[in-house]
């Protein structure tokens, strides 16, 4: 069975797309994919794996989201997810849709297989990615998040665990995921919110003040400086130091680390991991 879900009854949050056209397939996932035991990425409410269509032979990646989340529903935030891979079907760096399921506890989106997985991989490997490849890869994440911006659309969420490679060796090109914590802006009032991960999120994101598309730009400085130098630019020992050192823009240009680093990555850093958003 299918159902076409075209919006949700309940008020939604500010920010939250509520209306898709993808068919919610409810006939079970098993019946049309090979569930693998590889698992690609977890998080708190969703866990990703690889499958494989029975039909096709095809792979993708099967992300399950909980519905309900420390005993809230979260239903529509899934559909918000579902909506903006939507209206990003045109993006070529945003990860495609293929399908979407529906259990009585989970909604399961089948994306597409990017097989060089997350460009988090290179920040903490020894084997350092050329600057040359560095900017290639920012250059195709900055397309995409234009193209989201273009159409309202902030991801909230940047970083090198959400922006994931089509191949591994060739180095492949980005697709970015994970739009849970996505927003459209313009929608009437004033966005602000706390929300992301703390080593990325922009000074705005904790002093309560307006999301702009500017919050993504932070963050592409935060992604930018942990692939030229392998170390996270604001990290503490604990939350609440990693929020003081983004409140007070605590970024170290004078590492070791910088040493082969050119100026002109380094000025493309500071550029972006500037306290105002203006």
């Amino acid at each position: 069975m299918m159902s076409r879900k075209r919006s949700e009854s309940k008020s939604s949050p500010p920010g939250l797309l509520t209306e898709i056209q993808t068919p919610i397939r409810t006939d079970g996932l098993d019946n049309h994919y090979h569930i693998t035991s590889d698992e690609l990425g977890r998080g708190k409410f969703a866990v990703v794996k690889k499958c494989v269509e029975k039909s096709t032979g095809k792979e993708y990646a099967a992300k399950f989201l909980k519905k309900r989340r420390r005993g809230r529903d979260c239903r529509v935030e899934i559909v918000h997810e579902v909506a903006v891979l939507e209206s990003a079907r045109w993006n070529s760096r945003v990860i495609n849709l293929h399908e979407v399921y529906e259990t009585e506890h989970e909604i399961v989106l089948v994306l597409e297989y990017a097989a060089g997985g997350e460009i988090f991989d290179h920040c903490a490997s020894e084997e350092a990615l050329t600057e040359r490849q560095i900017t290639r890869l920012l250059r195709q994440t900055l397309e995409g998040v234009h193209l989201l911006h273009q159409s309202n659309l902030v991801h909230l969420d940047l970083k090198p665990q959400n922006i994931l490679l089509t191949s591994l060796s060739p180095l492949g090109d980005i697709k970015i995921v994970d739009f849970g914590l996505s927003r459209r802006l313009g929608t009437g009032s004033e966005l602000r919110e706390i929300t992301g991960t703390p080593e990325y999120v922009a000074p705005e994101i904790l002093n309560y003040e307006p999301i702009t598309t500017a919050t993504d730009m932070w963050s592409v400085g935060v992604i930018a400086y942990m692939l030229v130098t392998g170390e996270s630019p604001f990290a503490g020992d604990n939350k609440q130091e990693t929020y003081l050192n983004v409140s007070q823009v605590n970024v170290d240009y004078c590492k070791e680390a910088f040493a082969s680093v050119s100026e002109l990555a380094v000025d493309f850093i500071r550029k972006l991991l500037v306290k105002s958003a203006e």
